[in-house]
């Protein structure tokens, strides 16, 4: 089993979820996380002064997949998320030893 981890803009989180659906993708983790990568952040104006900000809001995605479902997985988001802008995220893809469910003890391929 891998985890399948993607940072991408919020704007773009229906779009990967309905990917990710179609693939037969059953859960899915959201977090709202920052940061900033080859962006080194943004300016803005706000009544009449500028100010940087140095970390980026996104979004990030896990899934747990079996192997097999790896590289459509991580296809589906590349192309559901991509913007073909600078700072369209990245994808981590690690391994999972193993996965219970809190209520029945079921484990790995079971428990996704």
């Amino acid at each position: 089993m891998k985890k399948v981890e993607a940072i991408i803009h919020a704007h773009k989180l229906d779009e990967v979820k309905l990917a990710l659906l179609s693939v037969g993708v059953i859960g899915m983790t959201i977090s709202e996380v920052k940061g900033f990568g080859w962006q080194k952040g943004t300016t803005t104006r706000y009544r009449g002064n500028e100010y940087k900000i140095e970390f980026i809001g996104k979004i990030r995605v896990e899934v747990v997949v079996e192997e097999e479902q790896v590289d459509t997985v991580v296809q589906e988001i590349s192309l559901a998320a991509r913007t073909n802008t600078i700072g369209d995220g990245k994808i981590f893809v690690n391994p999972v030893e193993e996965i219970i469910r809190i209520r029945t003890g079921e484990k790995n391929s079971i428990a996704i």
